[in-house]
């Protein structure tokens, strides 16, 4: 070492050197950018090319031509941007469909497992079976982000939203197929045992942003105006505020009206009701498509757990190939408790300290010889995150002191 400072510093002086720390911040990711796929106006343009917009003007300019009729995608993204959106990805299915394409050409849904930036997954104009079933799959392989899926335009029952729709009749104790007339109806998308999905219904009523008569009222599907409050809420909030309790901005009307008492049954099915709350037009549901006994059930909690997932993934990649000792293990370790602390002091964890909040282990108990050996460091990591308080009770009962006191001084004063 003396020879190698000897043939570097010559001259007598002072000298500074700068030396890596061995902090090496984690940021958290962003949690609110949006992937639009469905049906442009301009059925041709830009057709399974991915393409990021920041305001509505844009996606007029790029996927509409004059005088074009509104279709589900442009109703979702201008009621995106009017909720407070601020950067989406867009991709244009054309004629091709949802899903599809080969290495290299992917289209629909598969063209956005190429950006990583995608948070959000909306599919505008497809409230069927199997388009809910290619959303919901492709989440949940992707593991960083959620899709909002529309219920059908037209609902039949209230019970129909209770039950899950199967592509596949079911089939009887005979064997044979029976008779899809006789079939009850069923309108939910299946579970999501991890939370990767979340229902609304009903649709809404918005102004026509195309067309001759831009005053006239048509029906959108309620995707993109629930995108753009998940997107208000985080900004405003955080990623851990629930997105709901939210007025829908450029929201005309309901096609349903639910009551109260209605939307019990739907809420324990995971069905979020777009409602009439306190004078405005509300998100009145905060719940994923998970079981209702499921750790998933709620969306912000799934919602969180991702970013927070993702932005250690993303922040210890410095740590491949790094030799796999103690001093990395104290890295890695102290590494994510600071951004552990800092998310912790945001709100989103429950816990009166920090260590009461979550926990990180990565020592020589979780990584014995044989996993260095093979090439792993294992870390594990726990976390309380906040609940919403869906359910606000308030216990009222008559007090009888007071009573009891005026009867006493009525006694004396006879």
């Amino acid at each position: 070492m003396t020879a190698i400072l000897s043939s570097v510093y010559k001259t007598p002086g002072v000298y500074v050197e700068e030396v890596p720390g061995g902090s090496r911040p984690i940021d958290a990711v962003g949690t609110s950018t949006v992937g639009f796929v469905g049906r442009a106006p301009d059925i041709e343009a830009r057709v399974n090319v991915p393409t990021f917009i920041e305001n509505f003007q844009s996606f007029a300019r790029f996927y509409a031509v004059q005088n074009q009729t509104a279709t589900p995608l442009a109703l979702a993204v201008r009621g995106f941007f009017d909720n407070g959106g601020r950067r989406c990805c867009i991709v244009n299915e054309g004629t091709l469909g949802l899903t599809g394409g080969t290495f290299g050409k992917r289209q629909g849904l598969d063209a956005l497992e190429e950006v990583d930036e995608v948070a959000i997954v909306c599919i505008p104009g497809h409230d069927d079976v199997a388009s809910w079933e290619a959303a919901i799959s492709h989440c949940e392989k992707m593991k960083d982000r959620i899709a909002i899926l529309d219920g059908n335009a037209e609902i039949s029952s209230l019970e129909a939203l209770t039950r899950t729709a199967t592509a596949v009749p079911a089939r009887s104790v005979g064997g044979l197929k029976d008779d899809p007339v006789s079939q009850p109806q069923a309108l939910r998308p299946r579970t999501s045992d991890g939370g990767y999905a979340a229902f609304y219904v009903p649709h809404i009523y918005v102004s026509n942003p195309f067309g001759d008569d831009v005053s006239k009222t048509v029906l959108a599907p309620p995707c993109g105006h629930i995108a753009g409050i998940y997107s208000r809420s985080d900004a405003s909030r955080g990623v851990h505020k629930a997105p709901a309790n939210e007025v829908i901005a450029g929201a005309l009307g309901l096609k349903y009206s639910i009551t109260a008492i209605e939307q019990g049954s739907l809420n324990e099915k995971g069905v979020n009701v777009l409602r009439m709350i306190s004078g405005g037009l509300r998100v009145w549901g905060a719940r994923t498509l998970a079981e209702q006994a499921s750790p998933w059930r709620y969306i912000n909690v799934r919602r969180t757990f991702m970013m927070i997932e993702e932005s250690i993934q993303r922040g210890t990649a410095w740590v491949v190939f790094e030799p796999n000792d103690e001093t990395l293990w104290k890295n890695i370790k102290r590494n994510i408790r600071a951004f552990l602390e800092q998310i912790y002091y945001s709100g989103a964890l429950v816990g009166r300290t920090p260590d009461e909040a979550f926990y990180v282990k990565c020592d020589a108990e979780n990584n014995p010889p044989d996993s260095v050996d093979a090439g792993f460091v294992v870390v594990d990591i726990g976390i309380a995150v906040v609940r919403p308080a869906e359910f606000i009770v308030f216990r009222i009962g008559q007090h009888a002191e007071r009573a009891e006191r005026t009867e006493r001084a009525g006694g004396k004063d006879a």
